[in-house]
């Protein structure tokens, strides 16, 4: 508990506080996101590639790497660990462009366990 002192020198009747009980929480870094490109049977396998190249920087063999893993295994990371904000950034832009183009590509932003 806390305890307070009150100053007589002032004449004021104000208190100080002397103990503060001391958090014991940690203080965590914030959780790091990826963005999961789905696979799906009309978004082109050159269009992903091309999208991992634009958007996550990715150079032309990781990126056929990575979109020969979301045609075979169903889903692939495209990009992270990212901060919540620009994961989410990411995975919609991803999704605006391609469905622009008339396909329906799914990137979702997912939390790194």
């Amino acid at each position: 508990m806390s305890q307070k002192k009150i100053n007589p020198s002032d004449g004021a009747g104000d208190t100080d506080l002397i103990d503060k009980e001391k958090s014991k929480k940690k203080v965590r870094p914030p959780s790091k996101y990826q963005v999961i490109f789905y696979n799906d049977d009309f978004t082109p396998m050159e269009l992903v590639a091309s999208v991992l190249v634009k958007f996550y920087h990715h150079d032309d063999s990781t990126a056929w790497k990575i979109t020969m893993d979301i045609h075979k295994k169903g889903k692939g990371i495209a990009g992270g660990p990212y901060p919540k904000g620009i994961a989410e950034t990411k995975a919609k832009k991803t999704v605006d462009v391609v469905r622009y183009m008339g396909y329906p590509l799914l990137a979702k932003a997912e939390k790194v366990e």
